[in-house]
C-alpha cells in the first residue's frame, strides 16, 4: 500500500495525516485494459498568476505577475499541453492590500480570454463575471464574442459577488441581501441564454443575388420583461459554435445549489479534505439535477486541490511549511482576513481559542462554511484558521511525490467525490509544470484522463451536447 501524504495546514508548518490508498501492483501497473472502459477525469486550471498559495509569489523560482501578458500566455499553453479541459480565471471588482496578491493587480479576465483565444487552439477559456455589477445583455454578447473568436471554447463562472468592497466601486455601500442576489442571478442568467437562443442556427445566409443578409424567421426578439430585467433584444451577433457557452458556477449556499443544479455545466466545489463529506455534497447536488430534467453526466463537480509535488513527501512538506512560515501576521492582519474570508465580524474573539458557533453571513458563504467545517473537526484556533485562509484561500493542500499525488485524486475521483479537480498550483510556472510533467503522465498511465483531445470545442472535453435554440415564451420574430 502507498501512504499519501495529506497536509494540514497549521501555524507556520504542516500537520500532516496519513490515508490509506488503493493497491498498486509491484511493478506500478494498475491493468491499463481495464481501465480504458471507466470514465476520465476532467482536469481544470484556476490561474491566480502571483501562486494560488498567498505566499507563492516568493518562492525563488516563481514569476509573480499577475498582468504580465507573455507570462499567462505561456501558463495557458502549459495547461494545453497538459490536455486540461479549461484553464479558469477568477475575478473581483475591488483592489484588497490585506488578502491575497491577485487582489492587488489583474487583468480584466474578459479582454483577457479574448486575447488567449488567439494563442492556444483547444484548450477551454473560462473567466467570472459578476451578475451583481454587470448588464445581461452585455455579458451574452461578450461570452459569444469570446466563443467565436475562440472556435467553440468560451466559459462564464456566474457569480454573485463575496465582498461589500466591490459594491464601494458601483454606487453602492454593501452588497444586496444574499438571497436577494441570487434571485437577481437567477433571472439574469435567464435572459444571458435566452439572448444566446434569439439566433436560429443557419439564420445568417448572405444571399447577394436575393439581397438577404439575415433570414428574418430566424431571428427573433428576446421581449424579456422580469422583475430586473427588461431586455429587448435580440442579441447583435449570431448564434456562437456552442450554442451557449459552458456556464461555471461556485455557489454552495441552498440558493446556490439549486442555480449550479437548474444551469450550471461545472461547479467548482471548495472542500476541506474530508472524502466522506465531499462525496455527501457530491451526492446532494447530483441528486437535484432530475427535477430540472437533467442527467448526472451533464453536470461536471471539480473539487479545488493545491497539490504540493516534489521527489518525497517530505520536500513537499518542507515546501509548503516554508510558504507557510511567510504567512506569519500580526492579530490586526489575522483578523481583517478571516473578516473577509468567513464573511463575519470576528475582530472582537480571543484568536488563540477555539472557534465558537458564529451568525449567519450576507456574504458568500460557500467557502467560509466549507472552512468553518475543517476548523471544528480539526479543533482549530482562529488563528489556525487564519493560515488555511490565507494559504490557498482555503483550499485543500495536498502533499506527496506524482505517484502519490495521483493516488489521491484517483481515490477520490473513483469514490465519486468529484468528476475531476480544479487544479491550483501553489506558484506559477514550477508548480503547474510539476503537474504536467509528472501527474499527468502518471493519471495517463491508470487511464484515469485523456492522452489527448478528442474534440475541439470545450463542450466535446465535457462530453456535453450542443443545446438546440430554445424559442421563450413571448419571443417574437424579426421581420
Amino acid at each position: 500500500m502507498l501512504c499519501a501524504c495529506k497536509a494540514t495546514v497549521g501555524y507556520g508548518c504542516a500537520a500532516i495525516m496519513c490515508s490509506r490508498m488503493t493497491t498498486v501492483s509491484a511493478n506500478g501497473s494498475r491493468g491499463q485494459a481495464d481501465m480504458t472502459k471507466q470514465r476520465q477525469m476532467h482536469l481544470a486550471l484556476f490561474w491566480l498568476g502571483t501562486g494560488n498559495h498567498s505566499a507563492g509569489w516568493r518562492m525563488p523560482d516563481a514569476n509573480f505577475s499577475n498582468s504580465e501578458w507573455s507570462f499567462v500566455e505561456a501558463g495557458a499553453q502549459l495547461a494545453e499541453r497538459g490536455k486540461f479541459d479549461l484553464f479558469f480565471v477568477g475575478d473581483a471588482v475591488a483592489m484588497q492590500l490585506d488578502l491575497h496578491p491577485s487582489f492587488i493587480t489583474r487583468f480584466e479576465p474578459t479582454t483577457l480570454l479574448a486575447g488567449l483565444s488567439r494563442v492556444t487552439s483547444k484548450i477551454g477559456l473560462g473567466a467570472t463575471v459578476s451578475t451583481s455589477f454587470s448588464e445581461p445583455y452585455n455579458v451574452a454578447r461578450t461570452f459569444s464574442s469570446i466563443d467565436r473568436m475562440s472556435n467553440g471554447r468560451a466559459a462564464w463562472n456566474v457569480v454573485t459577488s463575496t465582498m461589500d468592497a466591490s459594491a464601494l466601486n458601483f454606487g453602492g455601500d454593501r452588497l444586496k441581501d444574499h438571497d436577494l442576489r441570487y434571485e437577481i442571478a437567477e433571472e439574469f442568467v435567464d435572459v444571458v441564454r435566452g439572448l444566446w437562443d434569439t439566433w436560429d442556427d443557419g439564420a445568417l445566409v448572405a444571399d447577394r443575388q436575393r439581397g438577404i443578409f439575415v433570414d428574418p424567421n430566424k431571428v427573433r426578439d428576446l421581449d424579456h420583461q422580469g422583475r430586473f430585467y427588461s431586455v429587448k433584444g435580440a442579441l447583435n451577433i449570431e448564434r456562437c459554435p456552442q450554442g451557449h457557452p459552458i456556464i461555471i458556477q461556485a455557489g454552495g449556499s441552498e440558493s446556490g445549489q439549486e442555480l449550479s443544479a437548474r444551469i450550471a455545466d461545472v461547479v467548482f466545489s471548495p472542500i476541506n479534505g474530508d472524502l466522506e463529506s465531499a462525496k455527501a455534497k457530491y451526492e446532494n447536488l447530483k441528486a437535484r439535477l432530475p427535477k430540472y430534467g437533467r442527467e448526472r453526466h451533464e453536470l461536471a463537480i471539480l473539487p479545488g486541490i493545491m497539490p504540493m509535488i516534489a521527489d518525497s513527501a517530505e520536500q513537499a512538506r518542507e515546501e509548503l511549511a516554508q510558504l507557510q512560515e511567510w504567512l506569519k501576521a500580526n492579530d490586526q492582519t489575522v483578523r481583517s482576513v478571516l473578516t473577509k474570508r468567513l464573511g463575519r465580524d470576528v475582530s472582537s474573539y480571543d484568536l488563540d481559542a477555539p472557534i465558537p458557533e458564529l451568525p449567519p453571513t450576507n456574504l458568500g458563504q460557500s467557502f467560509a462554511q466549507t472552512l468553518l467545517d475543517r476548523a471544528r473537526r480539526e479543533h482549530m484556533t482562529f488563528r489556525d484558521l487564519y493560515n488555511v485562509a490565507a494559504a490557498a484561500r482555503g483550499h485543500w493542500a495536498v502533499c506527496g511525490t506524482a505517484t502519490q499525488v495521483a493516488d489521491i485524486l484517483e481515490e477520490w475521483f473513483v469514490a465519486g467525490a468529484g468528476d475531476g479537480f480544479m487544479i491550483l498550483p501553489a506558484h506559477f510556472p514550477r508548480s503547474l509544470e510539476v503537474f504536467v510533467e509528472r501527474v499527468v503522465p502518471e493519471l495517463q498511465r491508470r487511464g484515469l484522463f485523456r492522452l489527448d483531445y478528442s474534440g475541439t470545442t470545450l463542450r466535446d472535453h465535457l462530453g456535453l451536447k450542443r443545446p438546440p435554440p430554445k424559442v421563450r415564451a413571448g419571443a417574437s420574430p424579426r421581420h
